[in-house]
């Protein structure tokens, strides 16, 4: 089968504290620091095998996400940018969704068929984190596609365990289209995760705040509008996304590089008539200008919801957090709490649109034209479909 193959060298950096089990395993935890001068090559390479708890998935739609694209880009000194788990060779991709071509001897729930989204965090179920209902915190993860292989090939293996049927969308999207959206789940998903399960959810007519409207950002906005926010406002740099962003369900949107004079927090309280935003989402990862202004905004017992992943760092005021009685709050991944069948009934019903966020499709011999687009950050979603 064809597969999109990344490959780097292990490199890590002066001053990196490289354990022993990355050492010996040659899987960083920190990707950004160690592996050096990415290469990617559309290859062929063997179906793989599936285990008797395992399905095999014909992948039909895989979303470019800003992980992929963080593995595509260097710094200054050819590291990738990607700061996550990850391990090379591995074949990119892991927002998709695919029919089930095979199934193993112990899998229940599953037929061939049928078709599935998938979960791209790889939890175990044993550990103390996934036993005790948190398997985005998985002591043993991996994650499809950045340290095991991935889904930007024909055909991928998974535990059945991490599919969910999207055949309920048949009889509401064209079928052409079923896929697409079934891609868009994961990182919907990733927003449900940080507003709804860690972040604890919302009261209808809340204001919400979206800083960075990029796949996940313009899945807070879809899920805010839908849950009953009185007002979602969107700051990005790009004015592509915003109108985006706009379409999805902003009620006002901002680039910050025009506002005039004024910060955003001045927009937030303006809107506000000062009393703040009880959600801010942080979907940009870009810390040390978004959380300032974030953190002088909260309204009494707000939440700062972290989705943005970057190695940085930024000073807070304390002191807000006590008075106001506030929160800020890290969240990773989709997996678990009934985030993919519940975003699925939504879609089915269509109370929930997300097919707006996709900006351009791209044929698998592309695939390398899509990360290079991507890197450029105009485009909501970017997705690849395979045949």
């Amino acid at each position: 089968m064809k597969a999109l193959v990344v490959n780097g060298e292990w490199s890590p950096k002066d001053g990196y504290n490289l354990s022993e089990k990355e050492r010996k395993e040659n899987r960083a935890l920190m990707g950004s620091y160690v592996w050096r001068n990415p290469r990617f090559e559309i290859r062929e390479v063997k179906v793989p095998d599936i285990e008797d708890g395992e399905v095999l998935i014909r992948v039909k739609a895989c979303g470019i996400c800003g992980s992929d694209s963080h593995v595509y880009e260097t710094d200054d000194d050819g590291y990738i940018i990607f700061s996550g788990l990850t391990k090379l060779p591995c074949i990119l991709g892991h927002e998709f969704s695919g029919i089930v071509e095979k199934v193993g001897s112990k899998v229940a729930g599953l037929k061939k068929g049928d078709k599935v989204a998938v979960e791209s965090v790889m939890w175990c179920g044993l550990c103390d984190a996934c036993r005790s209902g948190n398997p985005n915190q998985c002591e043993k993860i991996e994650l499809l596609g950045l340290s095991c292989d991935g889904a930007l090939a024909e055909y991928v293996s998974v535990n059945e365990r991490y599919c969910w049927k999207i055949n309920d969308l048949m009889g509401h999207y064209p079928e052409e289209e079923v896929f697409d959206i079934g891609a868009l789940i994961e990182p919907v998903g990733c927003a449900y995760n940080g507003l709804f399960i860690v972040g604890g959810g919302f009261k209808p007519g809340s204001t919400v705040v979206v800083y960075g409207v990029g796949p996940i950002g313009l899945g807070a906005v879809a899920l805010a509008r839908a849950a009953g926010a009185s007002m979602v406002i969107a700051f990005d740099i790009v004015d592509e996304r915003l109108k985006i962003a706009q379409d999805m369900g902003a009620d006002y949107v901002f680039n910050v590089n025009n506002l005039d004079g004024c910060k955003p927090g001045d927009k937030v309280l303006e809107l506000t008539r000062g009393v703040g935003a009880d959600i801010q989402v942080e979907a940009a990862g870009a810390a040390p200008h978004t959380i300032p202004e974030m953190e002088r905004t909260l309204s009494s017992q707000g939440k700062i919801i972290y989705l943005g992943r970057a190695v940085t760092s930024t000073p807070m005021c304390l002191d807000i957090l006590v008075s106001g009685a506030n929160k800020v709050i890290g969240v990773r991944g989709h997996a678990g709490y009934g985030i993919f069948p519940l975003i699925i009934r939504l879609l089915a019903m269509k109370r929930l649109n997300i097919d707006r966020m996709i900006t351009k499709r791209y044929s698998f011999k592309s695939v390398i034209d899509a990360l290079e687009t991507s890197s450029k950050r105009t485009d909501g979603k970017i997705l690849i479909r395979l045949e």
